[in-house]
């Protein structure tokens, strides 16, 4: 089961009322339930899951508590809308010798098994990737080397640094060319109960 998807994307307070009515279907909440669980009026909980209030960090915890999101899933989660399953692309960046470098290149959401591999690959090898289960996500990130990896159909050519998530569910391909590649593999399936 997934969020509502006819949410505005660009709406960061339609995407946290999305993500909050979702959550209180998911559960079985009825809207007056969870407004007496999280201290709020029912017309305050209405507004924020119509996309229209704008709720405070303390507001959003009480929801998170009263709607038992367990304290292993970040209180981002409210905050987050679904992953997209690519391909995204996010070039790599430069840093000054003696600057420190903090980006955030992807964001996985609660509901999945993750698995990280670590892929080395010779120069002038070609690797198919088996498709996983549905809905799972594949995220590669370069550490050296250039390799061609992706969707078979449309593969994408990535350096150092690079980083791509795509559909691991369907074929898939790694193809090096005239280097070696040291690749990071996430590999992010659904949990099914």
């Amino acid at each position: 089961m997934a969020p509502p998807s006819g949410q505005s994307t660009s709406s960061t307070a339609a995407a946290v009322g999305a993500q909050i009515r979702w959550r209180r279907e998911q559960r079985g909440m009825s809207g007056s339930e969870l407004a007496r669980r999280a201290g709020l009026s029912k017309a305050t909980l209405s507004q924020l899951e119509a996309g229209k209030g704008n709720p405070t960090i303390e507001t959003l915890d009480a929801l998170a508590i009263a709607l038992r999101i367990p304290l292993r899933i970040p209180l981002t989660d409210l905050l987050t809308r679904d992953t997209d399953p690519g391909p995204v692309f996010v070039a790599g960046t430069d840093l000054a010798e003696d600057e420190v470098g903090r980006e955030l290149l992807r964001r996985i959401s609660s509901g999945h098994s993750l698995e990280i591999w670590r892929l080395r690959m010779p120069a002038h090898t070609e690797l198919a990737g088996v498709p996983h289960a549905t809905g799972t996500v594949e995220h590669l990130l370069v550490a050296t080397g250039r390799l061609t990896a992706g969707p078979t159909d449309s593969p994408r050519l990535l350096g150092a640094g690079d980083l791509l998530a795509f559909a691991g569910d369907a074929p898939h391909v790694y193809r090096t060319g005239t280097e070696p590649a040291d690749v990071t593999v996430v590999i992010a399936s659904p949990i099914v109960s």
